[in-house]
């Protein structure tokens, strides 16, 4: 049902179940990264075969066999800096410039939330804020914030150059706090 040139959702979807993975799972992100894919849903013929050269899979069996190194990536600093800094450009709606604040929050919560004690906490911020994008310097942000904040916050600077976003979010998980 894609075209000749392009792998759509619909196939997509068959790629899928053909290698036992499901569509959110953070592995299906890794493979994208791998083939340098342009847009969510979608992989063109020339992506689709740099991709699997690159990962040395000429076969479903072989791809199968990748996925633990794929998923493994991850816990690689630099290799999941750089997937997670693709993963904006990959998931924002091309029209826009920035990625909607809805997309965000699912990209975050597969990137982030298995590594950062404080993700429920962004998420319930950025559910109440009134951010309703999150812009290439935010997104990049977020993640050193993530890797380099303590879970207590004991070391923010907030002089620091950090977005106005995240300052926003030290002052109301600090609220949140002397609330409870």
């Amino acid at each position: 049902p894609d075209d000749q040139e392009t792998i759509g959702p619909e196939g997509m979807e068959k790629f899928c179940e053909d290698i036992g993975v499901e569509p959110e799972n953070v592995v299906m992100l890794v493979i994208a990264w791998k083939m340098g894919a342009k847009q969510m849903g979608f992989f063109t013929q020339q992506e689709w075969l740099k991709g699997l050269s690159e990962m040395q899979a000429d076969s479903i069996q072989k791809l199968q066999n990748r996925l633990d190194y794929l998923k493994a990536l991850l816990s690689e600093p630099n290799h999941f800096k750089a997937i997670y800094l693709y993963s904006y450009d990959f998931a924002r709606d091309k029209d826009q410039r920035s990625m909607d604040v809805d997309t965000a929050k699912i990209m975050l919560q597969l990137l982030l939330a298995p590594r950062w004690n404080l993700f429920p906490s962004f998420q319930q911020f950025l559910d109440q804020s009134r951010y309703k994008v999150i812009n290439k310097d935010q997104w990049s942000n977020i993640l050193e914030f993530s890797r380099s904040v303590l879970p207590d916050l004991s070391n923010y600077d907030m002089d620091g150059a950090w977005p106005v976003m995240l300052d926003e979010f030290v002052d109301w998980l600090k609220n949140e706090w002397k609330t409870e």
